[in-house]
């Protein structure tokens, strides 16, 4: 019965999303993903102050960038163009993040 009732949850918050992002899937793509890591992580090589209480031992700033990015704390913005050149800018906090 939990299950049932999960997968109604998880209906309902995928049209909230698909309400809200117009361009593209609702799922962040493992490039956008790349692509947000790779910067955060570069970010915080340079000093830039980490945003999540930071596992004791974890001084790999990808994996911290891994773990920002899966508390969806980062306050990043992707933007998704059509080739009509429409675009929507979308913040990272509303796409879904795919379990690995």
């Amino acid at each position: 019965m939990s299950s049932f009732l999960e997968s109604r949850e998880l209906r309902k918050h995928y049209k909230e999303v698909r309400k809200y992002v117009k361009i593209g899937s609702i799922f962040l793509t493992r490039y956008e993903k790349a692509r947000i890591v790779g910067a955060r992580a570069l970010q915080i090589s340079f000093g830039a102050p980490i945003l999540v209480e930071k596992p004791k031992g974890m001084i790999d700033p990808i994996k911290i960038a891994q773990v920002e990015l899966r508390s969806k704390i980062l306050p990043l913005t992707i933007r998704r163009e059509n080739p009509n050149e429409e675009y929507q800018d979308i913040p990272i906090n509303k796409l879904i993040l795919k379990k690995e």
